[in-house]
């Protein structure tokens, strides 16, 4: 018999660069599955790609979005362009478990139609996309933005419903998942996104990255108008313009949404000189940055959002003993617990970087929290813990396939 074949679809990042995405693909290839991932392109990729096994096929990603309504037309085009190549997929080698990974919502329907020609559909709930609309257009919206967002709850709800199996990346998202989605705890399993030790790892502190600084801060992820990265850099305008410590450097790693904007605001600032943005990053480069910083930082705002999120920089600043400097954000509290310092002024940029200042002053405490940090990540948080969890829901998956069930 053919191997299992799972087909991915991942909107918000290609892959590999979306490291959960291709930490899972990993998985299922050393478990004998074949796997197929379509994703948006991005600068320099191939509309296709073999990497360890798995197949890519990449299409040319929509204008990005700037206002509520091109949302939609974005998610539109993807959905179009996801469905043909998804079709075309099945023709040379039959799909038995299509596994979407949000946002956006959308991918229910590719779903269902997959479901009536005999596979089951898998929901990997990254993102909570009501609340992304929120966090970025504001709780108080007019009718219009009212009637989008409960769009967005009856395709969150029809995701859950066409789902055979949900996987949630923490306890906030299972309970979403049984409250909002009325998914029996049965068919909902917890899969963390842990760093590839074998991949993330300090290596020498790097001269070159460091140069004059005596001091690096480091951030990671995907540049959005929730993930507000636009306070680390009022932080370090405080930190260098204000206080006059100069020889404070942060690294900016990842791209997204705003980060032209982010330059323009270093450049106002005149951070040009503290600020470093590399663009999207590969291992090496992390591993590089990483092991030459003092402190990660997190300075995503609390909201709904991000307070019921998991954020992979923080696992990842972990596994590299950096403590984390954070606002008061549920879900990174239990992730981090006494390796992140908490600051309770929400959104405050002056609070951040006194945060920031307190702990560069303070060896002893920095190391302790960065030791206490990397301990948890190596023993409980770590993709070699996650990855059997995982592997276990998609064989679930596909015995209640029609392929699957012809096996049993």
């Amino acid at each position: 018999m053919n191997k299992p074949h799972v087909l991915i679809i991942v909107q918000n990042l290609s892959v590999p660069y979306d490291r959960r995405v291709w930490l899972e693909c990993n998985s299922l290839i050393e478990d004998g599955f074949d796997v197929s991932v379509i994703c948006p392109r991005s600068k320099g990729d191939s509309k296709k790609e073999v990497l360890n096994d798995v197949e890519i096929y990449r299409y040319a990603p929509a204008p990005l979005a700037s206002s509520a309504i091109s949302f939609f037309v974005e998610f539109a085009y993807c959905f179009i362009r996801t469905a043909l190549l998804s079709f075309k997929i099945n023709s040379n080698k039959k799909i038995d478990v299509v596994q979407t990974c949000n946002p956006p919502d959308t991918y229910w329907a590719l779903g269902k139609i997959f479901k009536l020609l005999g596979a089951t559909f898998v929901f990997d709930q990254h993102d909570l996309c009501p609340e992304i609309f929120d966090a970025r257009f504001g709780t108080e919206k007019s009718l219009w933005k009212k009637s989008l967002r409960k769009m967005l709850l009856v395709f969150e709800k029809l995701n859950y419903s066409t789902a055979t199996k949900v996987i949630s990346t923490n306890e906030s998202y299972k309970a979403i998942a049984m409250d909002r989605g009325k998914k029996s705890e049965e068919d909902i399993a917890i899969v963390r996104s842990g760093p590839n030790e074998d991949r993330l790892y300090p290596v020498e502190s790097s001269k070159d990255i460091l140069g004059d600084f005596e001091f690096l801060l480091v951030y990671i992820g995907v540049m959005g108008p929730q993930d507000r990265v636009d306070i680390a850099i009022d932080a370090m305008d405080e930190i260098v313009n204000v206080r006059g410590e100069v020889k404070v450097g942060l690294a900016l790693l990842g791209d997204g949404d705003c980060f032209e904007d982010l330059q323009a605001q270093t450049q106002r600032l005149g951070l040009a000189g503290n600020v470093i943005f590399t663009g999207r990053a590969n291992d090496e480069m992390i591993r590089n940055y990483f092991s030459s910083a003092a402190l990660g930082l997190a300075p995503d705002p609390a909201t709904p959002f991000n307070s019921h999120s998991t954020h992979n920089k923080i696992m990842e600043y972990m596994i590299f003993g950096l403590p984390v400097v954070a606002f008061d954000l549920k879900e990174t509290k239990k992730s981090a617990s006494k390796a992140v310092a908490i600051i309770s002024e929400n959104a405050n940029h002056k609070a951040f970087a006194d945060k920031i200042l307190e702990l560069l002053k303070d060896e002893k405490t920095r190391n302790e929290m960065g030791e206490f940090g990397r301990d948890r990540v190596l023993k409980e948080l770590v993709w070699s813990h996650q990855s059997p969890n995982y592997v276990a829901v998609m064989k679930q998956a596909f015995a209640k396939s029609k392929r699957g069930k012809q096996t049993t």
